[in-house]
């Protein structure tokens, strides 16, 4: 009976907390949204297991759970820690890109940098909130150059770009990394959810039915050239974009180029997907309850809502005043596409204006400030890295 009443004491169910079996309910609400409304599946499943994971109770002295040093999780969490995975997930975005549409447009490229002003505004509310209320615990009291690192990023969620929260966050702060980046990955799969109300609050009915022609032809030359000009235009301005926007653009070259098919087929297939699993499992696995349930994590979690919606209202408002100065009207609806969830953001644009008019396509004009504010979000993060790192 004794060793019976030694394995009772050394089970999980011993030792369960009720963070624990909090943390077990939002691991299974993210895998219940993923399957049964489709909230980014791909996503939201490997997220909502690792949360899961990550809560299983451990005995006292067991170390960090599923992260002691030594174990399986603990190895692939470096790839994340160390800001491997998120460059890796960009080369994958990028071999699955068409930038056609950007080329084609490129009057339309500055509503992906207006939808990036949700990043900067909640910049500053983060650090007011963190100054005024030390109590939430987004710095150590008086630490200034941690309070701007953890405003940052926070304020990186408004881009709606996962690998680029998580790369930001990995490099300044480190300890936010797993509420920055469940609440990133969650906002990018309620784009449906949120975004629509903003944009129909913002815009006219008959701002909503504006017709835009359709884009021109791009010649394979353009595109071709597209990855190499762009990566040097960009990492000349903000050099710290080179770890993402590098692998972006040489991702698109490998699509673009003609010549290596099975490289970009390897890029955006097999090597997306399994760097997708590995980086959202052991992301989930990383919000344990001692640390994650706290009033840090839910201001992060406000923020990051905060940030979305901002620059949802950034792109649609900077569209609007963009028709003040143009006679070819631009739909407002495509600037709230410029954040860099790609392609919801663009077909959510599209759907919100077919709701007014069943026959307007808008889906390649959206397109454009979308696959923008991948790259604006990019240079977004490349400032903020400069400037704090």
């Amino acid at each position: 009976m004794e060793w019976l009443i030694e394995f009772g004491r050394a089970s999980g169910l011993a030792h369960i907390e009720l963070g624990n079996a909090v943390m077990i309910l939002i691991g299974g609400l993210f895998i219940y949204l993923a399957i049964a409304h489709k909230f980014e599946p791909l996503l939201l499943v490997p997220i909502g297991f690792g949360i899961i994971l990550g809560n299983m109770p451990f005995e006292p002295g067991f170390g960090q759970g599923v992260y002691s040093e030594g174990s399986v999780l603990y190895y692939i969490y470096q790839g994340v820690k160390t800001g491997v995975f998120p460059p890796l997930i960009f080369l994958g975005i990028g071999a699955m890109t068409d930038f056609s549409t950007l080329i084609a447009q490129p009057r339309l490229i500055i509503l992906g940098a207006a939808a990036q002003i949700g990043i900067f505004f909640t910049l500053i509310a983060a650090i007011f909130l963190g100054s005024q209320f030390p109590v939430l615990g987004l710095a150590a009291p008086g630490d200034n150059m941690e309070l701007l690192r953890a405003a940052a990023s926070i304020g990186i969620i408004g881009g709606a770009d996962g690998p680029t929260a998580i790369f930001v966050a990995s490099q300044l702060a480190p300890d936010l990394l797993g509420a920055v980046a469940v609440s990133a990955y969650s906002y990018m799969a309620l784009v449906p959810v949120i975004q629509p109300p903003i944009m129909r609050w913002l815009t006219t009915e008959e701002e909503r039915k504006i017709r835009m022609p359709a884009p021109p032809e791009v010649s394979a030359r353009q595109r071709i050239l597209f990855p190499v000009v762009g990566l040097l235009v960009c990492v000349f301005i903000v050099p710290d974009t080179l770890p993402l926007l590098g692998m972006l653009f040489f991702g698109n070259l490998l699509k673009e180029s003609g010549v290596t098919a099975r490289l970009a087929k390897t890029a955006r297939d097999p090597l997306i997907d399994s760097v997708t699993i590995l980086l959202g499992l052991t992301v989930g696995a990383s919000t344990q309850a001692s640390s994650f349930l706290s009033p840090r994590s839910i201001v992060v979690f406000a923020l990051g809502l905060f940030a979305f919606s901002i620059s949802t209202a950034g792109g649609v408002l900077f569209a609007r005043l963009f028709n003040l100065f143009t006679k070819n009207k631009i739909n407002p609806l495509i600037g709230a596409a410029g954040v860099s969830a790609v392609p919801m953001a663009a077909r959510v644009a599209h759907g919100v204006g077919q709701e007014s008019d069943p026959q307007n396509y808008l889906i390649w004009q959206a397109m454009c400030p979308n696959v923008a504010g991948v790259i604006g979000s990019a240079v977004a993060a490349g400032v903020l890295l400069v400037i704090l790192r």
